[in-house]
């Protein structure tokens, strides 16, 4: 079994040139079992081999965006106190060096999950109950918090007494779609500049589902959502940031409570859906492409804790961050039937949290 044990590789690993197959992922991590921060290596998504190219020193960025011409990194530091914060990072992609540029509280705890159109920034504050806003500059620099909005209540679950916001998404036409994990909702902003506006509820999920994360059709028309306290993913058609659900299926079939992330496959015919807790693995969808709704048509399990994953952009390889496995798992992907195969290819890290393509 080859097994890339990145940790060990620290200033061995070849650069190589920059080739059609050949892509960088960004990798974030917890920091408290002796991770650096973020990794950035390289990937080739023919034979789904990895090498380590470099890591940048930054407190628990357990989750990280790139700008879209992928020139800067933005990642959260997911503390729980008053230096929860996000981090802009200048990035290289030839070489994979990364360089901090600055950073700014988010006024929230536990920041988890981070977006932007390149005006602005977004946080998903998961403790602090919020989403924060940060102006852009033209060299990449985040500017002071601008704006904190705050969630709501109305679930029932334990996890739900408290305010959380755990995901906040850009839709192309200006929009903002935030799950609102403890009202069992999404909530609708628009971006205007540096600013941002809210506009109320885009819609409602089942009661008690805590939604989590959320992902988009190419066309936007069909908006999925994986909540992570009812393990369901749900389905709703989006009219301008109107969104009427459609339908409601399991993902987590086990009753572990611990659904995670959610991609499409390039093509847009499967979604995946990972969940934690118990039986740790990712469901496998195929979906209508006459309605965008979903019948489950497999099962893969995986390492424990499976907390985030992304699919190459030629749709051959998934690749899997296992937290508490401390390993990124790469699945080859049958373009036919939509399932998984364990390549064997583990690329080793201390508490992968978050694994993203810089394209």
């Amino acid at each position: 079994m080859k097994r890339i044990a990145l940790t060990l590789l620290l200033g061995l690993a070849a650069i190589g040139t920059w080739a059609g197959d050949e892509i960088r992922l960004l990798v974030g991590t917890y920091t408290d079992s002796g991770s650096r921060g973020i990794y950035s290596l390289s990937f080739d998504q023919e034979n789904g081999r990895a090498s380590f190219l470099d890591s940048l020193e930054i407190k628990n960025p357990s989750y990280l965006n790139l700008s879209k011409d992928g020139r800067y990194i933005y990642a959260v530091s997911e503390n729980n106190d008053t230096t929860a914060a996000l981090n802009a990072i200048r990035f290289k992609s030839k070489t994979g060096k990364m360089k901090l540029l600055n950073t700014a509280l988010t006024h929230g705890e536990d920041p988890c999950y981070a977006e932007t159109n390149g005006r602005i920034a977004l946080t998903a504050n998961y403790t602090g109950g919020s989403m924060s806003v940060f102006p852009i500059g033209k060299d990449g620099k985040l500017g002071d918090t601008k704006a904190v909005h705050k969630g709501n209540l109305g679930g029932e679950r334990p996890q739900q007494r408290t305010a959380h916001i755990h995901m906040a998404r850009f839709l192309s036409d200006g929009h903002i779609l935030a799950t609102d994990f403890s009202a069992d909702q999404l909530l609708l902003f628009r971006a205007n500049g540096e600013e941002v506006s809210h506009e109320g509820v885009a819609g409602r999920l089942e009661k008690n589902s805590g939604p989590r994360h959320i992902e988009l059709s190419k066309d936007e028309k069909t908006v999925y959502v994986m909540s992570e306290l009812s393990g369901t993913v749900t389905v709703f058609s989006n009219e301008h940031g109107t969104l009427r659900r459609l339908q409601t299926i399991a993902s987590d079939s086990v009753n572990g409570r611990g659904g995670a992330d959610i991609h499409l496959s390039p093509d847009g015919k499967f979604l995946y859906s990972s969940n934690r807790l118990k039986a740790d693995g990712i469901s496998i969808f195929k979906v209508n492409p006459a309605n965008g709704l979903l019948t489950k048509v497999g099962y893969q399990l995986t390492g424990i804790h499976p907390r985030n994953f992304c699919i190459t952009p030629n749709g051959k390889y998934l690749l899997c961050a296992c937290r508490d496995s401390n390993v990124i798992e790469v699945y080859s992907i049958d373009s036919e039937s939509g399932s998984l195969t364990n390549t064997r290819q583990d690329i080793l890290l201390k508490k992968p949290v978050c694994v993203k393509i810089a394209k």
